[in-house]
């Protein structure tokens, strides 16, 4: 059963990321950068890339620095060479946590977020302690009120590989990771076009968090996400509003 704050949880995150519009660029760079050095500088032809761009063009990335990291990538222009690492652990009231990092100094990177779970209450685990409460996958939200039935018909029709309404009427339709671009361009030409869109690692249970219990959760979110060399951070908290 999807929890009744799922909305107000999604809406809340989307103002987060906008506030952080300007440290995005750098991390969004990185990130187009290693797809490119991985799968080539056609997005065309990479999913990575084209995620990575179509999230950069989302924040008003300026095009010079969006070509300007792929070539970087490709090794056309001279760039930092960085390793994607995952770290894992609990969070308040045993809320799982996820950071992906992008680094060129792997030494750094991890005493600073074994710095961060530890000053704001949480706890750095083992690799594997909790990527298996998550799934890697696209996730649109759409307003109550969007027709349930129209929406499913058009989103299974695209593709999708799942439509979930939510008690407080909000509707996700979940996608394959690298299908997740072309089935929102599918549903936007249907006439659906989401609140909220993202390729992500959705917990599959998620613990509610109140008052300072949230509070604490959020400060530990907020500085895990502050370091540079985190590109994301998923939890399985939702706060309760």
């Amino acid at each position: 059963m999807a929890g009744h704050s799922k909305w107000a949880n999604i809406q809340h995150r989307k103002g987060r990321q906008d506030e952080k519009r300007g440290a995005a660029f750098s991390k969004l760079a990185k990130e187009i950068t290693v797809a490119a050095k991985m799968g080539g500088g056609d997005p065309g032809f990479n999913p990575r890339l084209r995620l990575a761009v179509d999230k950069a063009k989302g924040v008003n990335m300026p095009k010079d620095k969006i070509d300007n990291a792929i070539k970087k990538g490709t090794g056309e222009l001279e760039g930092v060479s960085y390793e994607e690492i995952r770290y894992e652990g609990y969070g308040i009231g045993g809320s799982a946590v996820m950071v992906d990092c992008l680094t060129d100094n792997k030494t750094r990177t991890v005493a600073d977020v074994r710095h961060a779970f530890s000053k704001y209450g949480g706890n750095m685990g083992t690799d594997g302690c909790v990527s298996f409460q998550f799934k890697h996958c696209g996730q649109l939200l759409f307003a109550p009120g969007t027709s349930e039935d129209a929406l499913m018909e058009a989103a299974l029709e695209a593709g999708a590989e799942d439509v979930v309404t939510n008690d407080d009427g909000s509707i996700e339709v979940i996608t394959g990771p690298w299908e997740f671009t072309t089935i929102k361009e599918a549903l936007e030409k249907a006439g659906f076009t989401a609140e909220f869109g993202e390729v992500t690692m959705k917990p599959e249970n998620v613990i509610e968090l109140a008052g300072d219990e949230a509070a604490r959760m959020q400060k530990l979110l907020d500085a895990l996400e502050g370091l540079d060399d985190v590109q994301e951070v998923y939890t399985s908290a939702e706060f309760d509003e």
